[in-house]
């Protein structure tokens, strides 16, 4: 061990040798530095400096709460158009996709060939009855004549069978002439009642085919923009499956936008909107409808948005927008600065050099600033970005942010 310890010695003094020798070391010197953990030497005192915080003033700002909402374009109002008379086939189409229509526009005819001959029928079967009816009335004319001229005999026949001067039997013959002449005016008049109750129901029957004739012609049942159609010439009108045409009503197309719960709860009637839509510049909107149900399984609520535009929006196609919920201004802290507890919301302040939590009511949000009601004043210094590494107490050396950088602080 000894022996070791000499080597190790001997090796050290002749580096040192070495060194002082080719100038690099000048041992003297270098064996009678001080110690510094030496009494001689004395302990330097160590100089704590307070670390540096970024810090902003609290100034006013003005507010524009929004909400981002994404969607569908969908027809406000559609129009679906199906035959009202089925079985027919289609003779013609007047109307296409993308067509603006007016009402009371024909849109397609339907064959009408065999409804025509029908009326016809029918015109001539009125005819039928309105001569049935004349022919009636005029039974009842002669049936009322001899009504009439039987009652006279009968009447004419009481006081001479009174005096005896006619026989019973004959007396018999004008009683029964009298009741036959009677009843055949009944038959009459019922014969009249029958002819007239066919005529009405002819006539019935001709309204409902000039119904069905007119429905040959298939027209826009209000102004619109066609969307789709469904129709070919030759093929037969049905009211079941797809309908004929799909008609925006008045042209007027809106986002059906989706929105979470949350945030639902801030959305009402009125409120201006911006959306953007593929391959257009921002559109205008209006929050038309917000609906009162929420999906369980999403968690989301729907809201319908009127849009404005002058462009040829298209439907389906995919939208998103903000809408603007509230607006206002007050005092403004980056968003960075809250911290949140139990207790609500906190901002640290620094006063005098020292951090201290303040706690504070909240209000509207926008482009990362909280609005701050109760708490603090303008002027007042925050840490622009709280956590856990600053408490209550600790002393930091304020860093101000650059002026008018209160918004980029996120």
């Amino acid at each position: 061990m000894k022996r070791t310890i000499l080597i190790v010695t001997f090796v050290a003094f002749g580096a040192a040798a070495w060194l002082t020798a080719s100038g690099h070391l000048d041992l003297q010197k270098w064996l009678q530095r001080p110690d510094p953990t030496s009494a001689e030497a004395g302990e330097q005192p160590v100089v704590s400096t307070p670390p540096s915080a970024s810090v902003l003033k609290v100034a006013r700002a003005d507010f524009v709460e929004t909400v981002m909402v994404t969607g569908t374009l969908v027809p406000r109002d559609e129009i679906l158009v199906a035959p009202e008379v089925e079985g027919l086939r289609v003779l013609e189409v007047h109307a296409d996709e993308g067509d603006r229509v007016e009402k009371g526009q024909l849109l397609a005819t339907l064959v009408h060939a065999t409804l025509d001959a029908q009326l016809a029928q029918n015109a001539a079967l009125l005819a039928k009855s309105d001569a049935a009816i004349a022919q009636a009335a005029s039974s009842i004319t002669q049936a009322e004549a001899r009504l009439e001229e039987a009652r006279n005999a009968l009447e004419r026949a009481k006081p001479l069978k009174q005096s005896g001067h006619i026989a019973e039997s004959v007396f018999d013959q004008r009683e029964a002439a009298a009741k036959t002449a009677g009843a055949i005016l009944v038959a009459a008049r019922d014969g009249l009642k029958v002819a007239e109750a066919e005529k009405a129901h002819l006539e019935a029957q001709r309204r409902e085919l000039e119904w069905r004739r007119s429905k040959t012609e298939v027209k826009a049942p209000a102004d619109g923009l066609i969307s789709r159609r469904n129709v070919r010439i030759g093929s037969l009108a049905l009211s079941l499956g797809d309908a004929m045409f799909k008609i925006i009503a008045r042209g007027e197309i809106e986002l059906d936008a989706e929105v979470p719960e949350a945030q639902l709860a801030r959305m009402k009637a009125g409120q201006p909107a911006v959306v953007t839509v593929a391959g257009f510049d921002a559109v205008a909107g209006t929050v038309r409808l917000v609906s009162p149900e929420i999906d369980k399984a999403t968690r989301l609520g729907r809201v319908r948005i009127s849009l404005e535009s002058e462009e040829p929006l298209r439907i389906g196609g995919f939208g998103r927008g903000t809408v603007v919920t509230a607006n206002g201004s007050g005092l403004a802290v980056p968003a960075s600065a809250l911290l949140y507890g139990q207790d609500g919301a906190t901002v640290q302040v620094v006063d005098n050099g020292r951090v201290r939590s303040r706690r504070v009511k909240t209000g509207l949000r926008a482009d990362g600033l909280v609005e701050i009601l109760e708490g603090l004043t303008e002027g007042d210094v925050v840490i622009a970005r709280s956590g856990t590494f600053l408490r209550d107490g600790d002393e930091v050396r304020p860093a101000f942010e650059p002026a008018g950088k209160l918004s980029e602080v996120r």
